[in-house]
């Protein structure tokens, strides 16, 4: 299936360069063991030791030019039509083979905008620059963020049905959660419960072991980004987790939210409730909206201006980000204006993408109310992946 996944997005990446009329896309990269550039998960499936140059052409040809030990790997994984050995430099044959293909424009990784985009260091690039010295290959050279952007965030159908399944497994082990949690359990403590789940089924975590899950109780719990502590699960709180797993090399990521209720409550409070209601139906408001053709931003006004028409502060985040073989992944983004997106809230969302919506707001004496789901853009608009949570779940 990994293979046929690479081959996929590999003849995804020659229309993208058709439709945007960009003749060639260079990744330029050496010991990928120590420093990997993002884009050799979606074209490579292995790692290059020596200077190597992988192509892909809008014509249709793929040429990998590589160390020579490196290259019964590259000819035995299929993807590349012509594979290429040097011994002593990659000048010669890299040169050779510009010359006859002559492009105009040439793609490598570099982007202001987006670290997946960026995977070619400053030291490569300065060897780039040596190597096309007195040539006229040099001023061809253009950022591959579109590219890259675009082949990360167009799923294919293949790439579509795991993450679904990623999705799914993950929402089994927010089930099982419900059953844990409890007063008196730590943070720390539903964190390993998690923890141990996903590993009794051989998945990975999405992201950094040490917030992964994210797990926050009470009002005290404000951090979106920070560790589970020693804090105590009490009665009158909320409770809320950050989660997602890596499943046959893609991530999910989620958050679901609950209420510990107090001695002879059977419902949450008013103002409990009404915290959950106005993050669950600003969700419903994106996902209602969001379409290809719309920018990232003007979805999460959306969320924004609505929360804060409720009476809560805004959320100090953006709304939603894509989701693929990272957790964090794509180009563009459901962003706020703000200076640190660059440009990333603009760029129009696409079909075939997968976005997260996150709002969250605090509710003063009961912590924080948060939802993550996951959506597939369709063609005239979106589809919930995850199965939306549209009740607190009362503990």
């Amino acid at each position: 299936m990994q293979n046929e996944i690479l081959k996929e997005k590999i003849e995804q990446a020659v229309q993208i360069l058709k439709e945007k009329n960009i003749d060639m896309w260079l990744t330029f990269v050496r010991e990928s063991g120590n420093i990997k550039d993002p884009a050799l998960d979606m074209i490579a499936g292995t790692g290059c030791t020596w200077q190597s140059a992988l192509m892909i052409s809008k014509d249709g040809e793929t040429t990998a030019i590589v160390g020579t030990l490196e290259v019964e790997n590259f000819q035995t994984k299929g993807l590349y039509k012509n594979v290429a050995g040097y011994v002593k430099s990659v000048k010669e044959p890299l040169l050779d083979y510009l010359n006859r293909k002559n492009p105009s424009t040439i793609a490598v990784n570099f982007s202001k905008n987006s670290n997946l985009a960026d995977g070619l260091t400053h030291g490569m690039y300065l060897i780039l620059m040596d190597i096309l010295e007195g040539t006229s290959f040099a001023k061809r050279l253009i950022s591959s963020e579109e590219i890259i952007s675009a082949l990360r965030g167009r799923k294919s159908k293949a790439e579509l049905t795991i993450m679904t399944e990623a999705v799914n497994k993950t929402l089994e082990i927010f089930d099982m959660m419900t059953k844990f949690i409890k007063p008196g359990k730590s943070e720390i403590e539903i964190a390993n419960f998690i923890k141990d789940a996903a590993a009794k089924n051989n998945f990975g975590l999405a992201w950094e072991e040490d917030h992964c899950p994210a797990v926050f109780t009470g009002p005290e719990a404000v951090s979106a980004h920070a560790g589970p502590t020693e804090r105590k699960v009490e009665k009158g709180h909320f409770v809320n987790v950050d989660f997602g797993i890596k499943y046959k090399g893609y991530c999910s990521d989620l958050q679901r939210t609950w209420y510990i209720l107090k001695d002879g409550e059977k419902t949450a409070p008013q103002e409990v409730e009404k915290g959950f209601v106005v993050i669950r139906d600003a969700i419903q408001k994106v996902a209602d909206n969001l379409k290809p053709g719309v920018k990232g931003c003007e979805m999460d006004d959306i969320a924004r201006n609505y929360i804060i028409s409720q009476g809560y502060d805004e959320f100090p985040h953006g709304l939603g980000h894509q989701v693929g073989r990272e957790a964090h992944d794509g180009g563009g983004g459901l962003l706020p204006r703000w200076e640190k997106y660059g440009q990333t809230p603009f760029i129009p969302v696409e079909e075939n993408q997968i976005y997260t919506i996150e709002p969250r707001l605090y509710v003063k004496g009961y912590g924080t109310a948060t939802i993550e789901e996951e959506v597939f853009v369709t063609k005239n608009g979106c589809e919930f992946i995850s199965n939306p949570q549209k009740e607190l779940i009362l503990i």
